[in-house]
C-alpha cells in the first residue's frame, strides 16, 4: 500500500523530510532544546501554493498541523508529535518600499532578514530583542522590543497579511479586506490561518545610542526602584528594559565578573549620542556606579543581534510571563529574593520590557492584543546549556513567578510560556476581546484545524465575517 506521505511529497515544490530521512533529527529541532517532538513529516514550503497543498493534504488525511516560522516558541508549538509541520523557513523574501516606508516580509523570515533589508534605507520595523526570532510568531502574539515605546507593538505596525485559511483559501487581511481577520491577527496568535507574508510600516531608525549597562546585584534595589520611577518620565525615543542575569563567562566580558549574578539596564535611544547620554543621565546618575557600561553609537541591527551568540539554538528553556502595571516596594522585595537565588553560571534571567508610550495610544479593543494599560511585560526564564541543570532553572522560574504573580495584572503575553490553566489565562489575557476572537475563529477555522498554539476554541455560533 502506498504511503500517503508520498502523495504530500509529490504535491510540494519544496522538500519533504520524513521519519527515517538523514535530515529528520535536525529538521524536527526547534530553538528550545527541551522540546523533543517527532512529527510524521516536515513540509518545507517554498511558496503559498506549497502551504495550500500541505494544509489540504493534512485535512484529507486527518493529520494534525503545526506551523513553524522561526521556531523560537518556548513550548515548541512549531512542531508536533505524529503530525505534519508546515515549515515556512524557505519563504524568506523581503521587499522594502522606501518611499512609502513599507516592507513586505515572507512568513518564514527572522527579524535579521528584515533588518538587513531595511537598514540600508535608514528604516527599521519594531520587532523583539534577538535577530534570530521568527517574524511570524512574534507578530501574531503582539511583538515587544527595543522600539516599542517609540513606535508601538509589532502588531501596531502591521498593515496587511496574506493568509492561507484552514480550507485552503488564500485571502488578504487588511483594513479594507477581511477586517475581522485582520483585527484577530494582531495579537490573537496562530489561531486563524498561516500567514505567508506580512506588510509592515517601517520607521526612520538607523544609528542608535545604547547597549547594556551591568551593575552589582547588591545594588539591585536602588536600580529597580530608580527604573520604576524614571520610566514614566522618559522620552519615548528611549527603549530601556531592566533585567537580572549572570555575566557570561566568555570574552569580551571582564574576566573578574565572569559567572557573577548581576542586574542590568539594556538601552536603545533612537537619536544622537549626546541626546541619549542626556536622556539617560537622570536615571544613571541616581544609582551606584556600574560594573561596566557598554553603551555606544551603533547601527540598530547590531543591537538587535548583540545577544544572539549568547543564546544560540539548543539551550534548554522554561518560560513564565506576566503583565505588570506597577512595581510597589513589596514586589521589589520579592524580585530581590529570587534574583539572589540565581545559580552561578546559569543563563537564566528575568526581564521587564516596557509596554508604555506608543502602546498606550491604541485602544484595548482596536486590536486583539488588549493589555494597553500595563507598564511592563515581565518574563522569567530558566535557561541552561546542560540538560542535567534544566530542572534547577525551571524550578527557579516557577518559584519566582509564583511569588511575584500576586503583584501582576491579569493574563500575560502569549509569546511567553503559559502552561498553567491555559483557558483561564487566555481569557484573562484577552478579556473582553476573547469572545470576539472565538467568533472569528468559528468563521475562519470552525474545525479548529490550527490548534497547536495558545488555542482559542471556535465559538459555537458566529455571524458572517466583515468582508
Amino acid at each position: 500500500m502506498a504511503d500517503p506521505i508520498d502523495e504530500l511529497g509529490r504535491r510540494l515544490r519544496g522538500r519533504l523530510v520524513r521519519r527515517g530521512d538523514p535530515a529528520y533529527d535536525d529538521a524536527r529541532r526547534v530553538y528550545n532544546g527541551s522540546i523533543d517532538k517527532r512529527p510524521l513529516a516536515l513540509a518545507y514550503c517554498c511558496d503559498t501554493e506549497d502551504v495550500v497543498s500541505s494544509i489540504r493534504w493534512a485535512r484529507e488525511h486527518d493529520v494534525v498541523i503545526a506551523v513553524r516560522g522561526g521556531g523560537h516558541n518556548g513550548p515548541g508549538l512549531g512542531c508536533v508529535d505524529d503530525g505534519v509541520v508546515v515549515d515556512l523557513s524557505e519563504i524568506r523574501n523581503v521587499t522594502v518600499d522606501p518611499e512609502t516606508r513599507t516592507v513586505r516580509v515572507g512568513g518564514g523570515c527572522v527579524s535579521r532578514d528584515v533588518d538587513e533589508a531595511t537598514h540600508p534605507h535608514g528604516l527599521a520595523v519594531p520587532f523583539g530583542i534577538l535577530s534570530s526570532t521568527g517574524v511570524g510568531g512574534l507578530t501574531l502574539g503582539g511583538g515587544t522590543g527595543y522600539l516599542t515605546r517609540a513606535y508601538g507593538l509589532t502588531v501596531d505596525n502591521l498593515l496587511g497579511a496574506e493568509v492561507v485559511l484552514a480550507d485552503g483559501r488564500v485571502v488578504t487581511a487588511d483594513p479594507m479586506n477581511h477586517r475581522d481577520l485582520f483585527w484577530a491577527l494582531r495579537g490573537g496568535g496562530g489561531n486563524f490561518g498561516v500567514v505567508v507574508s506580512f506588510v509592515f510600516r517601517a520607521h526612520p531608525v538607523a544609528q542608535i545610542y545604547g547597549g547594556p549597562v551591568f551593575y552589582d546585584l547588591a545594588d539591585a534595589r536602588a536600580l529597580i526602584a530608580a527604573y520604576r520611577d524614571f520610566l514614566p518620565t522618559a522620552p519615548e525615543k528611549l527603549g530601556i528594559f531592566f533585567g537580572f542575569k549572570t555575566v557570561p563567562a566568555v570574552d569580551p566580558f571582564p574576566r573578574e565578573h565572569w559567572s557573577k549574578p548581576v542586574c542590568a539596564f539594556i538601552t536603545c535611544y533612537t537619536g544622537p549620542e549626546a541626546e541619549g547620554i542626556a536622556t539617560m543621565a537622570p536615571l544613571l546618575d541616581a544609582v551606584p556606579a556600574p560594573l561596566f557600561d557598554w553603551r555606544t553609537t551603533m547601527p540598530f541591527p547590531n543591537l538587535q543581534a548583540m545577544f544572539d551568540p549568547l543564546l544560540p539554538p539548543g539551550l534548554h528553556w522554561y518560560w513564565k510571563g506576566d503583565f505588570v502595571r506597577s512595581l510597589p516596594d513589596a514586589a521589589i522585595d520579592v524580585h530581590l529574593e529570587h534574583a539572589a537565588r540565581l545559580a552561578p553560571g546559569t543563563k537564566s534571567m528575568m526581564h521587564l520590557y516596557p509596554i508604555d508610550g506608543a502602546v498606550h495610544r491604541v485602544g484595548p479593543s482596536d486590536t486583539a492584543w488588549r493589555t494597553r494599560n500595563a507598564a511592563w511585560s515581565m518574563v522569567i526564564v530558566g535557561v541552561e546549556e546542560d540538560p542535567a541543570d534544566a530542572g534547577r532553572s525551571s524550578q527557579w522560574a516557577r518559584d519566582y513567578w509564583a511569588a511575584v504573580h500576586p503583584f501582576s495584572a491579569d493574563g500575560g503575553y502569549v509569546n511567553f510560556w503559559m502552561d498553567d490553566t491555559p483557558i483561564e489565562r487566555l481569557r484573562a489575557t484577552y478579556g473582553d476581546n476573547y469572545d470576539r476572537l472565538a467568533r472569528i475563529k468559528a468563521i475562519y477555522d470552525p474545525d479548529n484545524v490550527f490548534h497547536i498554539n495558545q488555542n482559542i476554541a471556535p465559538a459555537t455560533s458566529a455571524v458572517a465575517p466583515t468582508a
